[in-house]
């Protein structure tokens, strides 16, 4: 996955970008160095009412209605995770649902959390703060909720985890990447330069995805599996883990709907290999999933 960057005193060719770019990487390593040793780093921007459900859900002992009390605060919330709920992943019987607390009931607290972020996200993106930016926000929360909505298939049908946590874990990896995107705005020259900015990404990205995770008090299983995961040939001892769903979700996700046998060469990794993965599973897990894969995309990535 890739992003236009293009500003005009960032081109290329621009008299002086290369000298611009290369101030302005050293001041963003130096922020987020900063940032890091501070005692929270946060997503800027970040709508209350999500901030709010989030620390209502860190609380195991919570009420369903101290939840649905909170999410009713915003309506726009409300709709999508009723949205959600009537979504054909969660609702395979058609029957429809038009109550808040019958809906967050049927979802979990789990998918209450992830269909929270996700609204955030899409808030996020609209702020006026990062105008400029839509485009690759918008691409990298389509991608996170398309890894999401696969990981959810992946971890249901081929292992004995928590489906929800999983899609939880897959819609929260690329945040790292999404907290930098919101930091570029005050380094216009390393949106001209994608090779500049990819690196800050992969230097950066899982320390900072990490660190936003401690401060959301999520789960420690989601955040060691976001980390992992960006490992293809990790190896570890026992069953299928959190990271595994994510890493063979991640290589799903970058293939077509109705891919070909010689395109999963991802079945050669660890993680394929610990879920005992062919073409023909998963190929049928696509193709018998799509619909479930689409609606849960749709929410989440809307």
């Amino acid at each position: 996955m890739s992003f236009d960057f293009t500003t005009a005193s960032g081109a290329p060719g621009h008299p002086g970008a290369a000298s611009a770019r290369s101030s302005d990487v050293a001041r963003l390593v130096e922020t987020l160095t900063l940032e890091l040793a501070g005692e929270k780093i946060d997503l800027p921007s970040f709508p209350d009412v999500a901030v709010r459900v989030r620390k209502a859900l860190t609380n195991d002992e919570v009420d369903i209605d101290d939840v649905v009390r909170v999410i009713s605060a915003e309506p726009a919330l409300a709709a999508r995770l009723l949205q959600l709920a009537n979504s054909a992943a969660l609702n395979p019987n058609g029957r429809r649902l038009s109550d808040l607390r019958t809906a967050v009931s049927r979802i979990g607290f789990n998918m209450a959390r992830s269909a929270t972020i996700a609204f955030a996200m899409s808030q996020l993106r609209r702020a006026e703060a990062y105008k400029g930016l839509e485009q690759p926000m918008t691409e990298l929360w389509q991608h996170s909720a398309h890894v999401a909505a696969v990981c959810h298939v992946v971890a249901k049908r081929f292992t004995r985890m928590n489906a929800d946590t999983a899609l939880l874990a897959g819609l929260l990896r690329g945040v790292g990447k999404l907290y930098l995107l919101t930091r570029t705005v005050r380094f216009p020259s390393l949106l001209g330069d994608p090779a500049a900015y990819h690196r800050i990404v992969a230097d950066w990205h899982i320390r900072l995805s990490q660190a936003i995770l401690r401060n959301w008090e999520m789960a420690d299983e989601i955040i060691a599996a976001v980390a992992a995961a960006e490992d293809p040939d990790r190896e570890h001892e026992g069953v299928t883990d959190l990271a595994d769903v994510i890493a063979v979700a991640g290589a799903l996700a970058s293939l077509g709907p109705d891919p070909s046998a010689d395109e999963m060469l991802f079945l050669g990794m660890p993680a394929a290999r610990r879920m005992k993965l062919d073409a023909v599973k998963c190929g049928a897990a696509l193709a018998e999933s799509d619909a479930e894969i689409a609606s849960l995309r749709q929410v989440l990535g809307s």
